[in-house]
C-alpha cells in the first residue's frame, strides 16, 4: 500500500510539473511580443510608490515619547531573531526622513505606503494620553511627503502592538484590544486625516495570526495553543479593522473625503492537476488564506470549507459583528510576492493548527532541481510572475471586482558582506522580478481586474522580521556597517526610467 501511494504521488508530482510547463509556454507567448511594457500603458491615475513598516525602518524606538512593542521585547529575546538584530535604530528612518523622501521623490514615485508605531501616539496603546511628540512626527512626514508632490498612504497597524496592551490583557487574544485600536485610529484620523486620504487599517492579519500565535517566530511568540490562539487573533483584527472603518465613516469621512481599506497577503495556489481534489485542495488554500479575512467582509462569515475543517474552533459573528464587518472596505490591499503548486494530501489536525488542517501539499521545488520558478533570498520566494495575474483575477471573480492596490511586491538578496559594492548594487534579478510583475499586473487589468496602484517593497533594505538584516528587499542599499548610508541600486534606475517614460520589454529595456 505504501509503495502505491508513493507511486501515485510521484505521479501527481510529474502531472504538477508538465502543468508549470504549460503554464510557462502560455507566459512566453504573452509577453514575447515586441510591443513594449512602459508607464503610458497604466492609467494616467495609476499609482506607483513603495512601502516601508515602522517597526523595520524607523528606529529612535527610545526617542519622542515612543512606548515599547512587541516587536522590541521579542527582537530582544536571545534565539529569536537569526542574526541578533533588532529594530532599535533600524536603518533610522527617525532622523533621515526627509533624505528618504528626497529619495522617492527623485526616483518618480508619486505615492509612498508607511505604517505608524502606535505606540508613538500612544505609549501604553490604552489611549489614556496621547504623545504630542509623536503626533508631530507624523505630521512633519505627511507634511514633506506632499511639498515633494507624494501621496502618504498611511498603515495603522503593521505587526508593532505597544507592549503594554500584550502585558496587560493578552494583546490580540482579548477584544479588549478591539477598543483600544478603534481609540489609537480615530486619534490617527483627527491628526492626520486633513491630508491623508488613504488609510490601511492592518497590514496581513493572517501573519499576525499565525506566526505570532501558531508558529511563534514572530512577536509575540506564542506556539502553545496553536489549534485555537490563531483564529481568535484573527477574528479579533477583523473587528478591530470594522471598528476603525466605523469610526472613520461616521466622524470623518464626509469633511475628509478619504478612503480605507485592508491589507491581506495571498501567494497563488495552482492546483497540482486538474484531478477534482487538487482543484478543491487550491480553493482551501486561497479560503485559509483570502478568504479567512474577506469572506466576512463580502459575505458576512468565514468560508465554508473553514467551518468544516474547524468547528467550533472558529469564532462566531454575532448579527451586529456581521453589520459591522458588511463592506467595511473601501479597497483591498494585495500584499503578494510568490506562487506555489498545491495539491490535495490528507494530514493530521494535532500536527500543527493552522496548515496541516488544510489539507494541502504546497509544492515549489522537483526532483532533479526543478523549480517553480527562480529563486531569491528567502526560502519561500520564488520569481513566478504569472501567478499575481491568477490573484488579481480570482479576487475580481470571487468578490464583485472591488479596486485593488498592490501594496506589497518585491524580492530579496542575500545580505553578502564579503562581495564589493557595485556587485550588491547591481541587482539584475530584482529588475526582472519588477518587470515580469507589473507586466502580469498589466495583463490582468486588461483581463478586467480593478488595480488602482502599485507599491514596491522595499524603498530600502532594513530589519526584516525574524530574519533580521540578512536579507535585503530594498531598491536602496543601506549600508548597515558604514553609517547606514544610502546606495541606489540597478532596480531603482529601473523605475526612474520607467516612472519617467521609458519603454519596457519583458527581459530587456530601452
Amino acid at each position: 500500500m505504501e509503495m502505491e501511494t508513493n507511486s501515485s504521488e510521484k505521479s501527481r508530482k510529474l502531472m504538477g510539473l508538465e502543468k508549470k510547463k504549460k503554464i510557462e509556454e502560455e507566459w512566453n507567448s504573452i509577453y514575447s511580443s515586441k510591443r513594449k511594457l512602459s508607464r503610458a500603458d497604466f492609467p494616467p491615475q495609476f499609482i506607483f510608490g513603495v512601502a516601508t513598516s515602522a517597526y523595520q525602518v524607523e528606529g529612535g524606538s527610545k526617542e519622542g515619547g515612543r512606548g515599547p512593542s512587541i516587536w522590541d521585547s521579542f527582537s530582544h529575546t536571545q534565539g529569536k531573531i537569526c542574526d541578533g538584530g533588532n529594530g532599535d535604530m533600524a536603518v533610522d528612518q527617525f532622523h533621515r526622513y526627509k533624505e528618504d523622501i528626497e529619495l522617492i521623490a527623485k526616483l518618480g514615485f508619486k505615492a509612498y505606503r508607511f505604517s505608524i508605531s502606535w505606540s508613538r501616539i500612544y505609549p501604553d496603546g490604552l489611549g489614556i494620553k496621547i504623545n504630542r511628540d509623536g503626533i508631530k512626527y507624523y505630521n512633519d512626514i505627511v507634511d514633506a511627503l506632499l511639498e515633494r508632490g507624494i501621496e502618504p498612504y498611511i498603515t495603522l497597524y503593521h505587526w508593532d502592538l505597544p507592549l503594554n496592551i500584550q502585558e496587560s490583557c493578552g494583546g490580540w487574544l482579548d477584544e479588549q484590544t478591539v477598543k483600544y485600536f478603534a481609540i489609537y485610529a480615530e486619534a490617527c484620523f483627527a491628526s492626520f486625516g486633513n491630508r491623508v486620504k488613504k488609510w490601511i487599517t492592518i497590514n496581513e492579519p493572517l501573519q499576525t495570526a499565525v506566526n505570532g500565535y501558531c508558529t511563534g517566530i514572530h512577536a509575540p511568540g506564542r506556539s502553545e495553543s496553536s489549534s485555537t490562539e490563531p483564529f481568535l487573533v484573527a477574528h479579533n483584527q477583523l473587528l478591530a479593522h470594522a471598528e476603525a472603518v466605523s469610526v472613520y465613516r461616521n466622524k470623518f469621512k464626509d469633511e475628509q473625503g478619504g478612503e480605507i481599506g485592508l491589507v491581506v497577503d495571498c501567494e497563488w495556489p495552482e492546483p497540482l492537476s486538474d484531478s477534482l481534489e487538487d482543484k478543491a485542495a487550491a480553493t482551501r488554500r486561497l479560503d485559509f488564506q483570502l478568504g479567512w479575512y474577506l469572506d466576512p467582509i463580502f459575505f458576512g462569515d468565514y468560508p465554508e470549507t473553514m467551518r468544516e475543517k474547524l468547528g467550533d474552533r472558529l469564532p462566531k459573528f454575532s448579527q451586529q459583528d456581521k453589520d459591522l464587518l458588511k463592506r467595511s472596505l473601501d479597497f483591498i490591499g494585495l500584499n503578494h510576492y510568490t506562487s506555489r503548486f498545491v495539491g490535495h494530501a490528507a494530514s493530521n489536525f494535532e500536527e500543527n493548527g493552522f496548515y496541516k488542517i488544510q489539507d494541502v501539499d504546497i509544492i515549489a521545488e522537483w526532483d532533479g532541481g526543478e523549480v517553480i520558478g527562480e529563486k531569491a533570498a528567502s526560502s519561500w520566494l520564488y520569481v513566478v510572475p504569472w501567478g499575481i495575474r491568477k490573484v488579481l483575477n480570482y479576487i475580481a471573480e470571487r468578490y464583485g471586482n472591488p479596486p485593488v492596490y498592490i501594496t506589497e511586491n518585491g524580492m530579496d538578496d542575500e545580505d553578502e558582506d564579503t562581495s564589493p559594492l557595485h556587485e550588491m548594487l547591481d541587482d539584475k534579478l530584482r529588475v526582472s522580478y519588477f518587470k515580469a510583475y507589473l507586466a502580469a499586473i498589466h495583463q490582468a487589468m486588461l483581463d478586467g481586474a480593478d488595480v488602482r496602484g502599485y507599491f514596491a517593497w522595499s524603498l530600502l533594505d532594513n530589519f526584516e522580521w525574524s530574519l533580521g538584516y540578512t536579507k535585503r528587499f530594498g531598491l536602496i542599499y543601506v549600508d548597515f556597517k558604514n553609517g547606514l548610508t544610502r546606495h541606489m541600486k540597478s532596480s531603482a534606475y529601473w523605475f526612474m526610467r520607467f516612472l519617467k517614460g521609458g519603454q519596457v520589454k519583458h527581459g530587456k529595456e530601452n
